[in-house]
């Protein structure tokens, strides 16, 4: 059984650049492209037979080295988490790069069944084989996956990221005085954030006075006035002394509803208000 597992490891080395060829020319025989799609799917053609000839090497040298499968998951499971980042990089979305593990295990082992037959094996060889190969194909789409999900999940909160910056802009309208116009809900990360960027932002522009504009705040609940009051006091801290404008009715509803006090903190109307105030 060795020496036929060896055989068969040899076989699928000597032939993983037809097999990947073949493979990819299966693969593609359904997919539906445009002619600009058609044109850059031709262009990365070599490489991606490359790399699918890789892959399927590795199925080769897992045979060769049968005695060793832990090696041969690593290397597998390392092939398989660096082409997961490298296919989501590249844009190609999740489904269909697991279309890939269907045509895989087709063609691997429709390699291994015409050596098998000239080996004349045994049932019992032949399900030893299957039992050593299947493993390897299901952990490699594991692996895949996992590495694709991961390297998505980290764009995503890098998105995210951009986007509560974004939410928090302290714009400069005179010397010494600006305006933070909150929009949305605030919860307890961009509570954080908030906090943080409000005293950068004031710091770096000289600010004196921050108009706090919450007209944009749909929900202001006793976690939300905490925060603000946060960041209000540490404003404070630095020498920067905060209006809050924009508390519209039914939020003025709810902050007395809920007991808020807003002693010692300056509230006007609107922003043309609290700018009058500052400059008048």
């Amino acid at each position: 059984m060795s020496k036929q597992m060896c055989l068969l490891g040899e076989k699928i080395l000597r032939e993983k650049d037809m097999i990947a060829k073949n493979l990819h020319k299966d693969r593609m025989s359904g997919v539906e492209m445009t002619e600009m799609e058609r044109m850059q799917a031709d262009k990365m053609e070599a490489q991606i037979i490359q790399i699918r000839a890789e892959f399927i090497g590795l199925f080769g040298e897992a045979l060769l080295n049968h005695d060793n499968k832990d090696k041969t998951m690593e290397k597998i499971e390392k092939w398989s988490k660096e082409t997961g980042g490298n296919l989501f990089k590249l844009g190609i979305p999740l489904d269909e790069t697991l279309k890939d593990a269907g045509y895989y295990r087709k063609h691997i082992w429709k390699s291994l069944e015409e050596a098998m037959m000239e080996l004349e094996m045994k049932a019992a060889e032949v399900f030893k084989v299957i039992y050593f190969i299947d493993p390897l194909l299901d952990h490699s789409i594991h692996c895949f996956s996992m590495s694709y999900v991961k390297y998505h999940q980290v764009t995503l909160e890098n998105a995210k990221q951009a986007f509560l910056e974004l939410s928090v802009p302290v714009v400069p309208l005179s010397k010494g005085v600006g305006i933070l116009p909150l929009i949305g809900n605030i919860d307890t990360e961009r509570a954080q954030l908030l906090m943080e960027e409000t005293l950068k932002q004031s710091a770096n522009l000289k600010l004196s006075h921050l108009i706090l504009d919450i007209s944009g705040v749909m929900i202001v609940d006793t976690m939300v006035a905490d925060q603000l009051f946060k960041v209000i006091e540490a404003l404070s801290l630095i020498g920067v002394k905060t209006i809050i404008t924009g508390i519209r009715p039914e939020v003025a509803q709810t902050i007395v509803t809920l007991g808020i006090k807003l002693n010692g903190i300056q509230v006007k109307a609107n922003v043309y208000q609290a700018f009058e105030e500052l400059h008048g």
